[in-house]
């Protein structure tokens, strides 16, 4: 079995503590960074984990069919 990594994408202040649980830390202070980061995102990540302002930023893409795309969830604001 095989397993993924997480990542958490979001302000500074709401993802830096996942790196202590192990997660990959991307910090995105506004919508253009977040859907960068999104569409660049690491190797490997099968769950990203978002604040609600990246999950805001990414509507539009997470509401999109097709392709394949980690898992997210989305943090309470």
């Amino acid at each position: 079995m095989t397993v993924g990594r997480v990542a958490a994408l979001g302000e500074r202040s709401r993802v830096t503590g996942w790196a202590l649980a192990g997660a990959v830390v991307l910090v995105a202070d506004d919508a253009g960074t977040v859907r960068r980061i999104w569409h660049d995102l690491p190797d490997g990540i099968d769950l990203v984990i978002l604040t609600a302002a990246a999950a805001e930023a990414l509507e539009a893409a997470l509401a999109a069919p097709g392709g394949r795309r980690p898992l997210t969830a989305v943090m309470p604001p």
